[in-house]
């Protein structure tokens, strides 16, 4: 654990401490071999599925893909961060860079907490930073409002976890995660423990999000500038998927029943987003809506509480965190040259940039599960195991599916099909800088086709 967490702690003095003409080519090094080291993660042999265990942190199959995925994303932050922050003062931008560095802090110790106080702290502690950075250095002047809505929604939905934790430290004595399983099951009939129950889960599914608590989401990725909504997209809502697999687990005899109003909420949000996606304008947009539909999917495999539910969740988490992540650098290169996040207004882009709609094509269809990207195998299998608990779900599964396909396909034809428009006449080249940041996106997610079993969790 210490060979990856002492360097992220130490590139705050390396961001401040350079040189200035070396900001960015060190952090970028840095980042990049702290994402390095952390792959050796994925080679658990241990027995018991815990690892590098010691008094405050482990990692077991859960949580090390969530953790490599957090680490990877940091250096791809920094090389998409790099155009539009070098008009900033010096000083701003070593902020930003510091920040960025703190949030996977936060973010490493959430995901490898043992205790289920740490991980809340944590899970708290990852507000600020985001916060920070959606509100000073977000584009529209919304911004402001979009990290009130943030910040409220969140805290208003994590207050009863608190409060529920204490109860249950309480009531078993302890909340390491290692113990938490074998404590002794309760009758649990009383209102006050179905409350407990919400309790748990309200604050996961509000940073999923669930549908009807979404709200926030697609103003904080609009507003936020690219690093922003990318961590957003591809780790931040993946703590909640992460915090209700781990508490579901002691939830045992309530979730039967108390679980049918969320799933079927959640796979009426997948149907739900996908058709608000189908008339966006707005690029960045449609890419947080969709995010939306996706962890629906999430949301519903994991509160079936089957083996294969949580596998096609956490197959599904990493491989949506990449895709939304690179679809948001996408609409991020389109945004520097065009200036514009309306689609009518830069289309016809394959005539420009060639190279950049072969990235396009690749991320969306990934976006719309195509074989055999992990993307399908993390929906089949949720689809299955939503499909062996009910028949019906078929019918919001599969409208759900058409409908991804629909707008992702749309979202692909706006942007790169049809003629140039008229007032687009000075493109600027694509960058090598972009397309190392979009190959160092789309290659993990090609890669993990040859070999799914190191995001499978707990059934590997």
């Amino acid at each position: 654990m210490l060979k990856v967490l002492v360097p992220t702690m130490m590139l705050i003095p390396t961001i401040w401490l350079t040189p200035h003409k070396w900001l960015w080519p060190s952090a970028l090094l840095q980042s990049l071999l702290i994402a390095s080291v952390s792959l050796s993660w994925l080679n658990n042999s241990a027995e018991a599925g815990w690892s590098k265990l010691n008094a405050l942190m482990a990692l077991d199959p859960l949580s090390t893909p969530l953790l490599v995925l957090t680490c990877w994303l940091l250096p791809l932050t920094i090389l998409a961060s790099q155009n539009h922050t070098k008009q900033e003062p010096i000083n701003r931008q070593r902020a930003y860079i510091t920040l960025l560095a703190l949030l996977q802090l936060f973010l490493i110790m959430a995901f490898s907490a043992t205790e289920m106080i740490m991980f809340y702290v944590m899970f708290e502690a990852t507000l600020i930073p985001t916060l920070i950075i959606i509100t000073r250095w977000g584009n529209q002047a919304e911004r402001l409002n979009a990290g009130t809505y943030f910040l409220f929604y969140t805290l208003a939905g994590s207050l009863p976890l608190l409060v529920a934790l204490l109860l249950l430290q309480n009531t078993t004595g302890s909340l390491s995660l290692l113990t938490l399983q074998y404590a002794p099951l309760s009758t649990m009939t009383l209102t006050a423990d179905k409350l407990w129950w919400a309790g748990c889960l309200l604050a996961f599914l509000v940073k999923m999000p669930l549908y009807g608590m979404h709200l926030w989401l697609p103003k904080a990725h609009v507003e936020a500038p690219i690093a922003g909504s990318m961590i957003l997209a591809a780790v931040l809502l993946k703590l909640g998927g992460y915090g209700m697999m781990r508490i579901v687990v002691t939830l045992e005899p309530l979730t039967k029943e108390l679980s049918y109003p969320f799933i079927i909420l959640a796979l009426w949000g997948v149907v739900m987003t996908g058709s608000i996606c189908l008339r966006q304008t707005d690029l960045k947009s449609l890419i947080a809506y969709s995010s939306v539909g996706h962890m629906g999917l999430v949301a519903g495999g994991i509160l079936v509480q089957t083996p294969w539910g949580f596998t096609g969740a956490l197959i599904l988490m990493i491989a949506h965190g990449l895709t939304s992540s690179a679809l948001f650098c996408l609409a991020n290169t389109n945004y520097e040259r065009t200036h514009s996040r309306t689609m009518l207004l830069a289309r016809g882009l394959q005539m420009a940039l060639p190279l950049m709609t072969a990235w396009w094509f690749i991320a969306t269809l990934a976006n719309l599960a195509l074989p055999p990207l992990p993307n399908l195998m993390g929906e089949l299998m949720i689809i299955t195991s939503l499909l062996s608990w009910s028949w019906w779900t078929i019918i919001l599964t599969g409208l759900g599916t058409l409908i991804t396909a629909g707008y992702s396909l749309y979202m692909f034809l706006m942007t790169q099909r049809g003629p140039l428009p008229l007032h687009m006449l000075a493109l600027e080249a694509s960058h090598t800088r972009e397309h190392l940041l979009l190959i160092l996106h789309l290659l993990p997610l090609l890669l993990l086709m040859l070999n799914p079993a190191l995001i499978w969790g707990w059934t590997a």
